[in-house]
């Protein structure tokens, strides 16, 4: 079932959660000038149904996805984490099935629970006592929730647990700066200290208690470690269809690979290694959408820069909203790749590579990766390419892709020294990596105009504004191939004055 199906709704939440006891008086919100009106509202009666993998892969990654009744917002709950106090909650009516997670919310979260199954996995009954608290307006700021709380593990019925809890949530966005700070103040004034949980089902599944795993040890590897984490949050943007998603997502797959390439002993990989070649393919797979929206970009900021007079013919149908189309189907195609066994099986086997214990031969040969290596491919691809440069039979294309391959090797040098500290040699790899990216940019953007004003003059259009993009594109390539050598001089220095 594809998703879709169902309505899904996106909020943004900012609460926060104290411990009390039996005991403690509720708190007071008199005398606070931005607080007009504290009303209660009737006790909710709350049971909700946690869900997860059997290896609780979700509360590994601070999220919960519930199905609850009672209350004004009973259905299904996915909530992510977004920031210090803050989550991301998608909600998606409770319709008839009670055991089956929506497809619209498994989606969201393929990349963590992949083809796993999902179940019950605790179930929370609340008695909720709440008081809205008003604006001089009447409009509601924030919410104060007295709970009483009765938890059990699934299976483990008998070992109940019972505890009571207050939150405190922020209604609108529209509030003072240090509003949720001054009620907090109040809470703590009447005996409130903050929870030992983020939630209440990280506490009755003690998954807040359960001490980290270490980082690894050497550089590379926890570099490896991050973009993995950064790889699962961009791929939940992109099946949000979030701006720049697929761009970011792509990005850190070649990281990743840019990674691994220069530590592929400490890893067991060869050079045509399976997982090396899993992450060429998804980033070829994201590189439709991505190529695509690049252009759409490009194009339409030179439009809108080019004096009305010049932009003849239909060219913005052409080339603006023709490259949005060719966007949607390519991110529909990665959609379909990140959906697959194919891709579950990677990310498996990427989490495997940075969890498994090296041998010291291993943290050995990692620890000998150095930049070195790395910019003696960017040393050699730049020799290549000014032979290429001076050879008068050598074509267009050729010099280009020898261009590109200075690129790439300046892209896993980039990746290299930033891992290894080397911040200058990163900074000045990135330089080379933004001016090359340009001059592609552009040999792309070229051949892309030439086809394009074909297929214009075939239809009978005026094809005089394509012939002034053009131009533009060629006048790009021309300045980032003059500014090459310098980049490259730069670039040098750096890595001399790591030795």
């Amino acid at each position: 079932m594809a998703p879709g199906k169902s309505k899904t709704a996106r909020y943004t939440e900012i609460e926060r959660k104290f411990a009390v006891t039996e005991n403690t008086v509720s708190p007071s919100f008199e005398g606070l000038s931005a607080i007009a009106e504290v009303a209660r509202v009737e006790t909710q009666h709350l049971d909700a149904v946690y869900f997860d993998t059997p290896n609780r892969d979700l509360a590994a990654h601070r999220i919960t996805l519930r199905r609850r009744t009672g209350g004004s917002d009973a259905g299904w709950h996915l909530k992510l984490p977004a920031g210090v106090d803050t989550r991301t909650e998608v909600r998606v009516p409770l319709g008839t099935a009670t055991d089956t997670v929506p497809e619209d919310l498994r989606d969201i979260v393929l990349a963590i629970v992949r083809d796993r199954p999902l179940s019950p996995v605790a179930r929370i009954s609340t008695e909720r006592n709440v008081q809205v608290l008003r604006g001089a307006d009447g409009v509601g700021l924030a919410e104060f929730c007295d709970d009483r709380v009765t938890a059990s593990v699934t299976g483990e019925e008998a070992d109940a647990q019972s505890w009571r809890e207050w939150e405190l949530e922020l209604l609108t966005a529209d509030v003072p700066d240090d509003l949720m700070d001054r009620l907090s103040n109040r809470l703590a004034d009447a005996g409130a200290e903050p929870a030992g949980h983020g939630s209440k089902l990280a506490r009755v599944l003690g998954t807040d208690v359960a001490p980290a795993p270490a980082p690894p040890a050497d550089p590379v590897h926890r570099a490896i470690a991050e973009q993995i984490e950064a790889l699962m949050i961009w791929d939940r943007a992109v099946r949000a269809d979030a701006y720049d998603s697929v761009h970011q997502m792509r990005v850190t797959t070649r990281k990743i690979r840019s990674l691994l390439q220069e530590s592929k002993d400490a890893f067991g990989l060869d050079d045509d290694g399976w997982v090396l070649d899993e992450l060429r393919a998804l980033a070829a797979v994201l590189g439709v959408a991505r190529d695509a929206e690049v252009l759409a970009e490009r194009y339409q900021r030179a439009l809108d820069e080019m004096p009305a007079e010049l932009v003849r013919g239909p060219v913005r149908q052409r080339l603006v909203e023709g490259a949005n189309r060719r966007y949607t189907a390519g991110w529909r195609r990665s959609l379909l790749a990140m959906r697959s066994e194919r891709y579950f099986r990677l990310l498996d086997a990427l989490e495997e590579l940075v969890s498994a214990e090296q041998p010291e031969s291993a943290h050995a040969a990692t620890k000998s990766v150095n930049i070195d290596a790395a910019y003696k491919r960017v040393r050699k691809a730049a020799k290549t390419a000014a032979a290429a440069d001076s050879d008068a039979e050598a074509s267009a294309e050729e010099k280009d892709e020898a261009l590109h391959r200075i690129r790439k090797g300046a892209k896993r040098l980039r990746y290299t020294a930033a891992a290894t500290g080397a911040e200058k040699v990163s900074d000045r790899a990135k330089n080379i990596q933004t001016l090359l990216g340009d001059h592609q940019d552009s040999v792309v953007s070229k051949a892309h105009l030439s086809t394009q004003a074909d297929a214009a003059h075939a239809a009978g259009e005026d094809t005089f504004t394509y012939g002034l993009l053009y131009q533009q594109e060629d006048d790009t390539a021309q300045e980032s191939r003059a500014q090459l050598q310098d980049a490259l001089k730069q670039l040098d220095k750096a890595v001399r004055k790591t030795h």
